[in-house]
């Protein structure tokens, strides 16, 4: 593990994110967020004048924006284009902008024992730098339904190391990122040694079928979406996990130096599905 200086000033630091029928990520996300970087420094965009704002909202700042409806591939580049204009602005007030949704929390390895602000603090970000990209998934038979009351990572043990959230989530510069976050435009990635982006997407086999009934998701294409994260779930149970952390170090030079030949700035896999068991010191953060 690289060695991390205290950081000399600490870094301004907000985090950002767009979301819609998304109440229980939400929820979790502020009292993530809030405990890691201050109540005041996280800003909320709802998809649409009609919905609620999360009980547990406190000095988050929330803003109601107006529902377009149209299919996913448009309205993800809709989204970002947006959330790239307001990290823009942001900007003139943040030294450093994380921006995720709201099922993705970016996390420092407790090896660190450094809050999400201090460790952003101490590092040099030039435009922007990765988590590795932990896809968490409900290994089926063995983890029981989720327990609303208790931590994630509490409950769930294994994950799909993806470079599908090992994506460019914080920033330091305005850029334009691309549909999802998984890329910046114009910029090279890096994924820092002690950065995680967990996904908890599929977190859940019942929470995924219970999607596929929201009239929203299922109107504007997402169908495809959904059925990737029960894939993950599928990829988890099947897998014999890798419970050597020196998988995660191969996992991030891999996704490092192999680019898609369609992308030469966002990472790959290519078609290598690895499993992990999450490091125990892990447990209960999330």
């Amino acid at each position: 593990m690289q060695e991390i200086k205290p950081a000399k000033n600490f870094k301004k630091v907000a985090v950002i994110t767009m979301a819609r029928n998304d109440d229980f990520f939400l929820t979790r996300w502020i009292n993530y967020y809030g405990k890691e970087l201050g109540e005041e420094n996280l800003y909320i965009y709802l998809d649409g004048e009609d919905q609620p704002v999360p009980k547990n909202a406190g000095k988050v700042n929330v803003f109601h924006e107006k529902r377009v409806v149209e299919h996913v591939v448009s309205a993800e580049k809709r989204r970002l284009s947006f959330l790239s204009n307001v990290a823009k602005s942001l900007l003139q007030s943040y030294d450093v902008i994380i921006g995720v949704d709201a099922d993705e929390f970016l996390v420092v390895d407790p090896k660190c024992s450094k809050t999400l602000a201090e460790y952003l603090s101490a590092i040099d970000i030039q435009y922007s730098v990765s988590g590795l990209g932990m896809d968490v998934g409900q290994f089926m038979g063995k983890e029981d339904t989720l327990n609303v009351d208790l931590p994630f990572l509490s409950q769930r043990e294994y994950a799909l190391i993806s470079s599908r959230y090992t994506k460019p989530s914080v920033i330091s510069k305005p850029v334009n990122w691309g549909s999802g976050f998984h890329r910046v435009k114009g910029h090279n990635f890096r994924i820092d040694p002690n950065l995680y982006l967990f996904h908890f997407g599929s977190v859940d086999y019942k929470m995924i079928q219970d999607r596929f009934l929201d009239k929203d998701r299922m109107a504007t294409g997402r169908e495809g979406h959904i059925k990737k994260r029960a894939k993950t779930i599928d990829i988890i149970t099947k897998a014999k996990a890798k419970t050597d952390e020196k998988w995660l170090s191969i996992a991030r030079d891999f996704q490092t130096f192999i680019r898609p030949i369609y992308a030469w700035n966002k990472p790959t896999m290519a078609k290598w599905k690895l499993v992990v068991k999450i490091p125990d010191r892990f447990k209960g953060i999330v």
